[in-house]
């Protein structure tokens, strides 16, 4: 029977163990892939207090190094359900069953599809969801990232440091991105913009992509677009799934808690990426997983009394 078990290991999660185990607690941070979440598709972090600009996976390395101090334990496995049983919960994975007194949950979000025909058929093919993994195979060409907020536009800036130029389709006529973002992005000289328009189709052939089919949104004007490679930002969805029976998410999966990051099951708090919040930044999670470790010791400390 462990203390606590946390399922992630991004910023929030890794926070959450260093402050748990931190407080003498048995923590086991259970992580389904890489260490740092979505900070391994970060090419630079410029907004996290302390350490200038940083690279997304060196700073997950930090941190996942950090997170072990005080004897933290890591474990991999993807976790299918929580068992709330009251004064403890298991958590169940792929092959193993995990005895615990409190759960943090740290999944984080995903991409979300376009939902577009040839969005799945040419995954890998030239159909992207991040610029640091997969920018250096497209050197010297045409790239296209659809999305208007804050990864569309700075992921795009990063690409045209590898591409020949870069152009960035908007379903509206203005992006949603921070201002110093889009004031980069409009300087840029290889980056264009493609307003009010939305992608009907990904085209291509056995190989490749090689362009989309667009919609004008105003007119309803379909046209080709020749491109080599589409990179798409256009929101994300909690990695929640596995706890919806629980009845702590709300209607779109978010899961919602208190300023504590308690949810309305006693001894499961939910952190970062995965929570119903106003903003989704390693400093938020880092802030998240800070409450919840040091809420997890209070809330064990009056189990045991």
């Amino acid at each position: 029977m462990r203390d606590v078990i946390i399922i992630g290991a991004g910023p929030g999660g890794m926070t959450a163990a260093l402050y748990a185990s931190r407080a003498e607690l048995s923590v086991l941070v259970l992580e389904g892939g890489i260490p740092g979440g979505q900070m391994n598709n970060t090419a630079e972090v410029e907004n996290y207090p302390g350490v200038g600009i940083v690279q997304g996976p060196e700073l997950a390395e930090k941190m996942l190094a950090d997170s072990s101090n005080f004897g933290a334990e890591h474990a991999y496995g993807f976790v299918t359900e929580i068992e709330d049983h009251g004064d403890y919960k298991t958590v169940v994975t792929d092959d193993e069953r995990y005895d615990t007194k409190a759960v943090i949950i740290a999944t984080g979000s995903e991409h979300r599809k376009l939902g577009a025909p040839g969005e799945e058929e040419f995954g890998g093919r030239g159909v992207s969801y991040c610029a640091v993994c997969d920018g250096p195979f497209f050197r010297n060409k045409h790239l296209v990232v659809v999305g208007g907020g804050d990864s569309a536009v700075e992921e795009g800036s990063y690409l045209t440091q590898v591409a020949e130029k870069v152009t960035v389709i908007h379903r509206r006529d203005k992006l949603r991105a921070q201002k110093i973002l889009q004031e980069r992005a409009f300087k840029n000289e290889k980056m264009e913009f493609i307003w009010n328009t939305t992608v009907e189709e990904i085209v291509g052939d056995d190989r490749q992509v090689t362009g989309l089919r667009l919609k004008n949104t105003e007119t309803g004007e379909v046209t080709d677009f020749a491109a080599d490679g589409v990179f798409i930002y256009v929101g994300l969805d909690p990695l929640s799934k596995p706890f919806a029976s629980l009845g702590i998410t709300d209607e779109s999966g978010w899961i919602e808690t208190d300023a504590h990051m308690a949810t309305k099951v006693p001894g499961i708090y939910a952190i970062g990426d995965v929570r119903a919040t106003v903003l989704r930044q390693v400093a938020t999670a880092v802030g998240d997983g800070s409450i919840a470790g040091q809420e997890v010791y209070k809330y064990i400390e009056a189990l045991n009394d």
